[in-house]
């Protein structure tokens, strides 16, 4: 290991790690060496970790339609929130004892993406499970370019925090602050209330817009309504043309100003579009499954004759970290509240076989590792 590495020192040398050694097999847990980082690397000891609805689609071996090949056998888990143990010589601030969130995206730094301040659309990105020793399923990960990728959390911002914006709450911040630019006094259709959708619903209510959230399981409905949702529609059943005219019912008959897609089939797509006003926007965040294979037909004409903007939104760029943490050090946002179970690393394949069926509620977060 570099002798200049900054370090805390490590009794142990053996680390627990819960891996995927095949598409859809039961996961297994493997005493594995602890990573060894490079100068710009930090290892980061994980004390929460999420169980994230992409860790699922992974496992089951989806999106080789764009390309993504996931090594085997690898750790999953990209919802991190820990405390930095070592760092390398190079690493600027996230000393030893830093507590951080790890963004899923893992930024370079210096392309023009990174650069403009969208290091979530680096041109030179990795994730967490494509890396060896990275994976969030595991009690230690190597984070590169850790001085970027490191992200220090503020008083009031706790470690399971942390792992509640991992994924779902960061990716719904940007979908909904940024992507949709959502205002106070806007109305704002939420499509899917599970872990994006859900913080969607409060992100926006927090900005001061009116929140009609939409799913079919009521339980999901009923939590939307506690995180300031003003009005809910069960659209189980239901076209998107007939859920868009009952959101246009409950928004004084011309539809939201903006739209969340928080699924990504083609269904949730194109109710979301059916329930804009004219001039109304669209973030999508959600990804296709098998079913559609990212193709999805779209109704062009009425985008052209309404004028509807759509908009992709992916993850969180390390730029927009800031305001974010301070929305939730000063108690306007809570990401924690979404948690619904902590779970061990033995519990894992547990939860991935409930997900098919949406029996997961909330987030649910391993805080066990040993």
């Amino acid at each position: 290991m570099n002798a200049q590495l900054r370090m805390c020192p490590l009794l142990e040398k053996i680390m627990r790690s819960l891996r995927v050694e095949n598409f859809r097999k039961p996961l297994v847990i493997h005493n594995v060496p602890i990573p060894e980082i490079g100068e710009d690397d930090a290892l980061v000891r994980v004390t929460a970790s999420g169980i994230c609805r992409t860790d699922w689609h992974l496992w089951n071996g989806d999106w080789s339609w764009v390309g993504l090949k996931l090594p085997m056998p690898t750790t999953l888990g990209h919802e991190i929130g820990g405390v930095v143990e070592r760092v390398g010589s190079r690493v600027i601030g996230n000393q030893p004892g830093t507590r951080v969130t790890v963004p899923f995206n893992f930024a370079c730094g210096h392309c023009l993406c990174c650069v403009s301040g969208t290091q979530n659309l680096c041109d030179n990105a990795s994730w967490p499970f494509l890396l060896e020793g990275s994976g969030g399923w595991a009690e230690y990960v190597r984070v590169p370019n850790a001085t970027l990728n490191c992200v220090a959390l503020l008083d009031g911002v706790t470690e399971l925090d942390a792992a509640a914006l991992g994924c779902r709450y960061m990716t719904a911040y940007r979908a909904v602050h940024s992507r949709a630019a959502v205002r106070g006094g806007e109305t704002v259709a939420v499509v899917g209330l599970g872990g994006v959708g859900l913080a969607a619903v409060e992100i926006a209510n927090a900005l001061g817009a009116q929140v009609i959230g939409l799913d079919r399981k009521q339980s999901q409905l009923a939590a939307a309504k506690k995180l300031g949702a003003v009005a809910t529609i069960n659209i189980d059943g239901l076209t998107p043309e007939q859920i868009g005219e009952r959101v246009k019912a409950i928004s004084g008959g011309r539809g939201v100003h903006v739209s969340i897609d928080a699924v990504g089939v083609s269904k949730a797509t194109l109710t979301a579009l059916y329930s804009l006003r004219k001039g109304g926007r669209l973030a999508t965040v959600g990804l296709s499954s098998e079913e559609d294979k990212g193709q999805l037909t779209m109704p062009i004409d009425l985008m052209v004759f309404n004028e509807w903007s759509m908009a992709g939104s992916l993850g969180n760029p390390q730029s927009e970290y800031p305001g974010l943490l301070n929305m939730i050090a000063a108690g306007r946002l809570k990401p924690s509240q979404h948690i619904t179970e902590e779970v061990a690393l033995e519990d894992v394949q547990s939860v991935l076989d409930r997900m098919p069926t949406f029996e997961t509620n909330g987030y649910v977060v391993v805080t066990k590792f040993n």
